[in-house]
């Protein structure tokens, strides 16, 4: 019964997936795509038809599972998902592999940004609008999305927003679970639009202004054309997009506070202030280091900062060649890449609460050296932190850094240098799409054997979890009743 369950959740699920999958179809429709009419009606319609029956058995026997279950559906959903958004890829005749199909797609629902493809404005424009929404949609969560739509998975529905949402803490900011995923759905779709928005006013045609604003406040990062953003060659765009990608960033609790009026505990919020703080220190920076390379501060400016807020919310945008930049600004956006954005957000890394933590709790560990029999405690947002999450935070960073040197050594073993493969493993747990060496700008995933593009599906998929929900579920202890 308890297999069967999941199962049902499962393709209720994919069915929400299936039915996003319509926007595209019905762009491939009215363009008179015919490939894509069926790369993807067809996939579409046979998960819709399974969910169907699923959800209308729902209906009369409501659903309900084990907290821990949580974490199989939500590893299962995302692969799934995977594997549905795969088939538009495999489908439409292009030059897709399954394996590169599945990479494609895991790249857009962990929000990754990373491609195989050399020629991205040769693909139909229904697949580009595809690529696009499933960035959107694993941005802010597919579960999170299907709690919002329909109280289904009742008291197990927070469970699987903790085995979703990132960050080492997850909080209702509303009573009730479908409120706190409404609330969140709703401030991602009122940022989207405004940027769609000033995308068209910036000059943008409306199919691109809608793509680029998806993958933007996703944290994805791609572009409809070969070039990216540096195709408008907009410093308008530019920094609109460096805007909402520090936006995307942001706990999206805070929106809700912000809308409430309730101004003081953003101004006291420790996390955010400490992500704005990194990046206005790390831009500033690299605006200097380039000042030679643009020979101005305005265009030093554009460059250095859009790359920190790439780098820093994971996005992985680029809009210039920065691996021929001087040292030390490569050296920055390097150092970026093991931050991360806020917790609840779309961006993924470790999470600037996590470093914060940590930061208190080693100037403790200080001030224990030097009076022994003192009691300190970490502070966050003005309260008292509790010792759990300092364990927690500890664990998750020494687990991520142990996954991130076995993808690396993994990536080495197959012929790729040190510097590539540990700055590509970085690059896909964290989330990002782009980094130096192998996956530098001008670079993509396409050259590496297919052995490694399943591994750096499954890493992002897990990067996008946060690493406990994928890797719990490979110890002996979960299987146990």
């Amino acid at each position: 019964m308890r297999t069967l369950t999941l199962l049902r959740i499962l393709v209720i699920l994919l069915g929400v997936g299936a039915l996003i999958m319509l926007i595209p179809l019905a762009l491939a429709l009215i363009l008179g795509e015919q490939r894509m009419i069926w790369a993807l009606g067809l996939p579409a319609g046979i998960i819709i038809a399974a969910a169907l029956p699923a959800f209308f058995s729902y209906r009369k026997n409501p659903l309900r599972f084990r907290a821990r279950d949580g974490f199989l559906l939500v590893f299962l959903t995302w692969v799934g998902m995977s594997l549905l958004g795969a088939m538009p890829f495999y489908l439409s005749a292009r030059e897709f592999s399954f394996t590169n199909a599945f990479f494609e797609s895991a790249c857009g629902f962990a929000t990754t940004g990373a491609t195989t493809i050399t020629d991205v404005e040769a693909l139909p424009k229904s697949l580009l609008l595809w690529r696009s929404i499933s960035h959107w949609v694993g941005g802010m969560g597919i579960v999170l999305l299907t709690v919002a739509l329909m109280p289904l998975l009742g008291v197990g529905g927070f469970q699987l927003i903790k085995a979703e949402v990132s960050g080492p803490e997850k909080e209702r900011i509303t009573p009730k679970i479908t409120a706190t995923a409404k609330v969140m759905w709703f401030t991602y779709c009122i940022l989207t639009a405004v940027l769609v928005i000033l995308f068209r006013i910036g000059g943008m045609e409306w199919l691109d202004a809608f793509c680029h604003s998806f993958t933007t406040m996703a944290s994805g990062g791609i572009s409809t054309k070969n070039s990216g953003l540096s195709w408008y060659n907009s410093a308008f765009i530019d920094h609109v997009t460096m805007v909402f990608m520090l936006l995307a960033g942001l706990n999206f609790n805070l929106y809700f506070r912000l809308a409430r009026g309730k101004f003081k505990d953003i101004i006291t919020n420790t996390e955010a202030r400490v992500y704005l703080g990194i990046f206005l220190i790390s831009a500033a920076a690299i605006t200097f280091t380039l000042i030679p390379v643009y020979g101005s501060l305005s265009a030093s400016w554009r460059f250095g900062a859009f790359h920190a807020a790439s780098i820093l919310s994971t996005t992985g945008a680029v809009i210039a060649d920065y691996s021929v930049w001087p040292a030390f600004a490569q050296a920055i956006l390097f150092a970026l890449m093991f931050v991360g954005g806020c917790s609840s957000s779309t961006a993924g890394g470790i999470k600037v609460i996590r470093h914060v933590v940590l930061w208190k709790q080693t100037g403790n560990e200080l001030r224990r050296i030097l009076f022994p029999q003192g009691v300190f405690s970490i502070q966050l947002n003005k309260k008292v932190g509790r010792k759990d999450v300092v364990y927690g935070v500890s664990a998750f960073v020494f687990l991520y850094a142990a996954v991130v040197t076995i993808v690396a050594l993994i990536t080495a073993a197959s012929g790729v240098d040190i510097f590539s493969s540990f700055s590509t493993a970085l690059s896909v747990i964290s989330n990002i799409g782009v980094g130096f060496g192998a996956i530098g700008p001008g670079h993509n995933f396409g050259a590496f054997p297919d052995q490694l593009k399943w591994l750096y599906s499954f890493a992002m998929i897990a990067g996008r979890l946060e690493l406990w929900t994928v890797l719990i579920l490979f110890t002996p202890e979960y299987w146990r009743r």
